[in-house]
């Protein structure tokens, strides 16, 4: 494992030697635009592991992307490499279909203390919900980003952590009623505590999520990457772009479902992914 074979994955070529939030926000950056959030090692026959050496492998060898318990232990190791103080964290994801938050810590997350001040990195949560940039550890204050206002709210020592969208405008018509469209203006995305955690404390979770028919990743194929302006998705065969604040505090959201032949390449040409075993069902 080799920090200058990683940062030439993530395209990075500044500097790395100051440990500050700017370089932090710039490595980030990279990251999320580079390495996709995906699950599809599960639809392709895959065991997804937490060994270190072998998330390295699969992220920056073979350019796959990963989910967060993969995305946020690289960049863990990442950001000790280079020196930063940085603490792994655990977090329980709101379910929307239930309204409330899951029993099981399924989400791995990061704290990143510079200069006396916690932030939270999370380079594993894919689509909308996706921080551009590291968020201070403060109570109740709006973080507006490209993507929204995100904000943290404290109670009791627990964490919350919640997004406030723009308006969406559906370019296909035929896509408005989607399951896939964000409906809450303001959206619950997940509950978390101070508490440091280490990567076996996942271990469970991480076998959960890819064997149990009834964990979201082993009911859909989800591939995302952060762009530029906006995000595209992949989920099942469903193409979703998205541009933020393409006009009058409005995203731009446009889905196209693709064929089973246009798969491949759309993972290839909009992603940079390439599979080493293909979906069952693309024969």
């Amino acid at each position: 494992m080799y920090i200058e074979e990683y940062l030439a994955r993530i395209g990075y070529k500044g500097s790395h030697e100051k440990h500050d939030l700017e370089t932090l926000t710039a490595i980030f950056q990279h990251h999320i635009q580079t390495v996709p959030f995906e699950n599809l090692s599960i639809h392709c026959g895959e065991t997804i592991t937490l060994d270190l050496d072998q998330v390295y492998n699969k992220i920056v060898r073979k350019k796959r992307g990963g989910w967060c318990m993969e995305h946020n232990q690289l960049l863990c190791w990442v950001l000790k490499t280079l020196g930063y103080d940085t603490t792994l964290l655990g977090a329980y994801i709101y379910n929307l279909h239930q309204n409330t938050y899951a029993s099981h810590m399924t989400h791995l997350l990061l704290k990143v203390d510079i200069d006396e001040r916690a932030y939270i990195l999370d380079g594993g949560f894919g689509v909308s919900y996706q921080i551009w940039q590291p968020m201070e550890l403060i109570s109740g204050k709006d973080q507006p980003q490209t993507p929204g206002i995100f904000r943290f709210t404290e109670n009791n020592g627990t964490w919350y952590f919640e997004k406030i969208r723009r308006k969406q405008y559906i370019a296909n018509q035929s896509f408005s009623n989607s399951d896939l469209l964000e409906r809450s203006e303001c959206r619950k995305i997940y509950l978390f505590s101070l508490e440091p955690r280490t990567i076996r404390d996942f271990q469970f979770q991480c076998m959960y999520l890819q064997t149990s028919p009834d964990s979201l990743f082993t009911k859909k194929s989800i591939c995302s990457l952060q762009t530029t302006d906006g995000f595209r998705a992949l989920i099942g065969w469903t193409l979703i772009e998205t541009t933020y604040n393409y006009k009058d505090n409005t995203d731009l959201v446009e889905f196209m479902t693709l064929k089973d032949e246009e798969v491949k390449e759309t993972l290839k040409d909009k992603f940079s992914l390439t599979l080493e075993r293909k979906f069952p069902w693309l024969g």
